[in-house]
This record gives structure tokens, sequence and C-alpha cells, in this order.
């Protein structure tokens, strides 16, 4: 009878020989220049969907908190709030423009706020996509979500959604997404003239 031990070494050296084998099929040199492409494209998708999700002082960012703050990390997807008095801060993760063409960034302010918001896109929007509908009423299949931030320039808004596969990534049309829960939580916590700002 074989030994138990030699039966197990014999099985780790095949296992262990069977995974070295797959490796240069894996990691081959494919385009000639030392770079292995399959590492490169998972790297670079890895390093696409990073976050630098981390809570940050609001003084690098504004002046003061007059009426609270907004700030909008567009490269984290991270959405952060502080009351005007300091004792409540949030941070969320967002939903952020698909494109640097779609993105708008600077300081504006939250002119009016909507619970149960309807949506009509915009004549850009139209363009692009000639088969959405003119308008769309409140309600769960709104683009909007539950409640809505209208933001001092025109067509941009923070808001919710009810597509939570948006959160986290690069997919609106321009607007700040939230979950619903949480656009359900800043605006309460927000006022007309809460200060934004998008970096």
């Amino acid at each position: 009878m074989a030994d138990p031990r030699n039966i197990f070494s014999r099985r780790a050296f095949l296992a262990g020989g069977a995974a070295t084998i797959g490796v240069p099929a894996i990691a081959q040199d494919v385009d000639g220049a030392g770079t292995v492409e399959m590492e490169k494209s998972v790297t670079e998708s890895v390093r696409r969907n990073i976050s630098s999700f981390r809570a940050l002082d609001w003084k690098p960012y504004f002046s003061n908190l007059k009426d609270g703050a907004i700030l909008v990390d567009i490269d984290s997807r991270a959405l952060h709030y502080w009351s005007e008095d300091e004792t409540v801060y949030k941070l969320y993760p967002s939903s952020v423009p698909m494109s640097e063409e779609l993105t708008r960034r600077g300081r504006t302010r939250v002119v009016r706020k909507v619970e149960g918001p309807d949506w009509r896109p915009t004549p850009s929007m139209l363009e692009r996509n000639p088969d959405w509908p003119e308008y769309v009423p409140p309600g769960p299949d709104n683009p909007l979500g539950t409640h809505a931030l209208y933001l001092s320039w025109t067509y941009y808004r923070i808001h919710g959604t009810h597509d939570t596969r948006k959160i986290g990534r690069r997919s609106s049309n321009g607007c700040i997404g939230l979950y619903n829960e949480h656009i359900q939580e800043l605006f309460a916590l927000s006022k007309v003239g809460t200060q934004v700002l998008l970096v």
C-alpha cells in the first residue's frame, strides 16, 4: 500500500504543475512590448473603478458653510454634505456624467426643491435618443427618482434614481444621481440657497 504522504505530495505536485502550466497561456507577452495584455486591461479597468470614497474637510472647498454646502467629487463619484452649524456631515455614493462633454464643474447653488419631480429630456438628450418620451410624470418610471434639487445651472440637478445600477458609475446625462433614500435625506437637510461645488 502506498504511503499517504506520498499520495498527498504527488497530488500537490500535480496540482501545482497544472497551475504553472496554465500561467504562460494567461500571461503571454501578446504585444511583444514586454507588457501582458490581459494583466494590463484588468489593471486599467480596476484603476478606472477605484474610488477615493473618503471623508473630507469642507475648508479647502468653501469659505463658509452659510446655508450648508454640497461638494460633488466627479472622479470619486461621491457627494459630501455639511450643515451650516457643522453638526451634520454626510457622504453618499453618486452617479456622475458619463463623459467629460456632459460634465460641468464649478460653483452653483440649490434654487428649487421638488418632491415627486416630473421630467422632460433636454433638446440634446432627445437628439441623441429620439425614441425617448418628451415627458415623464412623477412615479417609478421617472429618471429623477423621488426627490430633486434643482441647481442654478439650467438642466442640472441632484436627484434620486430608481435604477440603482447607475450609482457609483459614470452613467448620467449631466446630473448627479443618488439612491432614493439618500436624496430623500439630503433633500430634508439642504435648503434653497445651499451652496454646491462640483469638482
